[in-house]
């Protein structure tokens, strides 16, 4: 069997709702035979999703990382069950290493967090012990590494910047629907989406347009089955100090620069930011951590490091904003 296509690998997962027409203009194959390949590579895409600023919805993004927090599989299976239903969380993932399970909560406020986090902890005594991190402002990077063909990263924005100090926006009863049919199924085709939304297609394309102008939809992407592509995926933990603007930039610009950085959280509580890095090659995420360290070490004060196990849930919005609109 023949390698999988990587360029169509990654540019699908950067872009999930992508047409067959422009994939096959960029990559020089006919739209049949690019269905046919998407059709036998589906197993690799995992968890498709859009990408929402939720910041103009006025929220706050919070991670939450629990250390032993499920003993055996069935313990495992009851909390994950429980979680999957709770209305503020958009992302659950696990790692190895000093924390067990991640998750990611969207809310309003702190207040609103610890509530939730308490109810947790009152159903499951495990979940008692957990570190928790303001998120303040994420860094999303393509992944470049993937690419095959360089000249393809043309397809994408260098970054996206999520969260931050935003001033909330309204939205409209039409927008809010059009946000969630987006949030639940976010590969439906723009036909479908005004057949759902009860709109004409014009209106549906225009309000799409408009939010997407607007940087609240900022793309729509996919995890991928990194043990089937053979990708590790680690999680660095940075403590900066002596840290001044021009340091920040440089540290900023070398995580844009370098393609298998595909994440980066600036963060408040016991560390200042975290790296998601991913590559095929195991020696050179080795290389890059080591450069990291010796490149920036006037300002990283401490170091940490986990790797990925595996995704369960991934979005960014939380499924509360549409009751409070209701």
């Amino acid at each position: 069997m023949p390698p999988p296509d990587q360029n169509l690998i990654a540019l699908y997962s950067e872009n999930a709702r992508i047409r067959l027409n422009h994939l096959s203009r960029k990559l020089h194959k006919s739209p049949q035979r690019l269905q046919y390949a998407l059709k036998q590579l589906s197993p690799l895409f995992q968890l498709p999703h859009c990408i929402f600023d939720y910041s103009y919805f006025g929220l706050i993004l919070f991670r939450v990382y629990f250390k032993c927090g499920y003993m055996n599989q069935q313990d495992k299976e009851k909390i994950l069950e429980q979680l999957e239903h709770n209305q503020y969380l958009v992302a659950m993932y696990e790692i190895s290493g000093e924390y067990d399970l991640v998750l990611e909560l969207i809310a309003p406020n702190p207040s609103r967090v610890n509530k939730e986090l308490r109810k947790l902890a009152s159903i499951f005594p495990t979940l008692n012990h957990y570190k928790l991190i303001l998120n303040i402002v994420s860094h999303l990077y393509p992944r470049a590494y993937l690419l095959l063909n360089p000249s393809l990263t043309k397809e994408w924005e260098k970054q996206i910047i999520l969260g931050g100090d935003r001033i909330p926006e309204s939205f409209t009863q039409k927008e809010l629907i059009i946000i969630q049919h987006l949030l639940n199924n976010p590969q439906i085709r723009l036909s479908n989406l005004a057949q759902a939304s009860g709109l004409h297609i014009k209106t549906a394309a225009h309000l799409l347009k408009s939010l997407q102008g607007r940087k609240i939809i900022r793309g729509c992407k996919c995890m991928l089955n990194n043990p089937a592509l053979h990708i590790e995926k680690i999680r660095l933990f940075l403590k900066l100090h002596n840290l001044q603007q021009f340091h920040e930039d440089e540290l900023m610009e070398y995580f844009l620069k370098t393609p298998e950085i595909t994440f980066v959280n600036k963060t408040v509580g016991d560390w200042d930011m975290e790296v998601d890095l991913e590559s095929k090659d195991k020696t050179r995420i080795k290389f890059l951590i080591s450069q990291i360290r010796e490149q920036f070490k006037d300002i990283i004060a401490n170091f940490n490091r986990a790797e990925f196990e595996g995704y369960y849930q991934r979005a960014y919005l939380p499924r509360y904003v549409f009751s409070e609109h209701a």
